[in-house]
């Protein structure tokens, strides 16, 4: 799994049994596997419109199916299994454009998705049989084709004696709402905006590359929040949208980053003020997400955050002030590092592939009905 901050690849070795909200999802071994700056600016570069070359898309395809395959047979080797006793590697890719809204291209208009990590070559450098296209699917029966990890959180997550909601904060934050008890079809996620990708994106900026992210909130907590940059931030349309929505860099872009920035300055704003501000917008937004359209189905008594974000100790704390009464809890309570969560999550949904059984959450996504994620490769 790599995420839209594209920063590396997240690996897990991971035992499955059983089915629905019975299932056994144990992890063996995970790993990290960081990109080197020079490819993960080629996948940013690529993530944008301004600068995307069909050319470059091709070949970093190939490049990152042999990336994804070093992770695969890193995690096996970090457990100490061989390689051919695995059943099938489970692999998201790298996104490089959501389009969840219809655009009309020669007369049709059309959705789609794309992820790229070439399953053929992860399959070549492995022997094993790989599941991905995992979101083309759900579009195709009228999805947006995310968020896909609700699945999980409802086989895992789901509680008798509480209603959740499980908040990832990676490049794009996401919400599962798993109402007390809640079957399949009382579950609803959504996309609530930029997670670590605005912070990320205007550290970079602001500091000419020097510095990828804010370490522990450090700047955010030497700032001030400007209430006009904030008001505007969260003024976006997308944050007022009803669910199911879904986004990423095709409207939270590099644009959008340089705008923020520049409206930080004129607003008098210093550098630590302006990744304040969005830090803040952050956890706002998830925050009146989480008001708007978690609070009418029966509320929320606790959070369970997951994502890159836990570690910006600032972000933490002002969420925790913004959801409570709800208590702000991580998912290292449920036995999950959150750097293994979505990895854990695609392997169970490359599970329910081998079994041709449905994964997709029609009230996650908008779907109109469950379908099979997903194909199968063999090289």
């Amino acid at each position: 799994m790599s995420g839209t901050s594209a920063d590396g690849i997240d690996a897990a070795l991971v035992e499955i049994d059983g089915e629905a909200r019975d299932v056994r999802v144990e992890r063996l071994a995970d790993c990290c596997l960081p990109h080197p700056p020079a490819l993960r600016q080629a996948i940013l570069d690529l993530s944008d419109p301004a600068t995307g070359r069909v050319r470059e898309l091709c070949a970093l395809d190939a490049a990152l199916g042999e990336r994804f395959a070093e992770a695969a047979i890193a995690a096996a080797a970090s457990a100490g299994v061989a390689l051919d006793s695995v059943d099938a590697i489970a692999s998201h890719g790298q996104t490089v454009w959501h389009q969840p809204d219809p655009l009309c291209l020669g007369g049709v208009q059309a959705t789609g998705t794309l992820q790229i990590g070439n399953p053929a070559v992860i399959s070549a450098r492995t022997g094993r049989p790989v599941v991905s296209g995992f979101r083309s699917a759900d579009m195709a029966v009228g999805g947006q084709g995310a968020p896909l990890v609700p699945y999980f959180d409802w086989a895992v997550l789901t509680s008798d004696a509480e209603s959740r909601a499980v908040q990832n904060i990676g490049g794009i934050g996401n919400v599962t709402h798993l109402p007390r008890g809640a079957s399949l079809e009382d579950v609803i996620a959504f996309d609530t905006g930029p997670g670590n990708m605005l912070m990320d994106g205007l550290m970079r900026l602001l500091t000419g590359g020097a510095l990828e992210m804010d370490a522990g909130g450090a700047w955010a907590a030497l700032g001030r929040v400007i209430p006009a940059l904030e008001d505007w931030i969260l003024s976006r349309p997308f944050f007022a949208r009803e669910p199911p929505k879904s986004t990423g860099r095709e409207l939270f872009s590099r644009a959008f980053v340089e705008e923020v920035a520049q409206r930080g300055r004129s607003l008098g704003g210093s550098q630590q003020d302006i990744v304040a501000t969005a830090t803040h917008a952050t956890a706002a937004s998830i925050s009146l997400a989480i008001r708007r359209w978690l609070a009418p189905r029966g509320g929320v008594d606790a959070v369970i955050v997951g994502g890159g974000g836990t570690r910006n100790a600032t972000l933490m704390r002002w969420l925790a002030q913004m959801v409570a009464p709800a208590r702000l809890t991580t998912h290292a309570e449920f036995g999950i590092p959150d750097d293994a969560k979505e990895a854990m999550a695609f392997a169970l949904l490359g599970y329910e592939t081998l079994h041709r059984r449905p994964s997709n959450v029609p009230g996650a996504t908008g779907a109109s009905r469950p379908v099979v994620l997903g194909s199968v490769t063999r090289v």
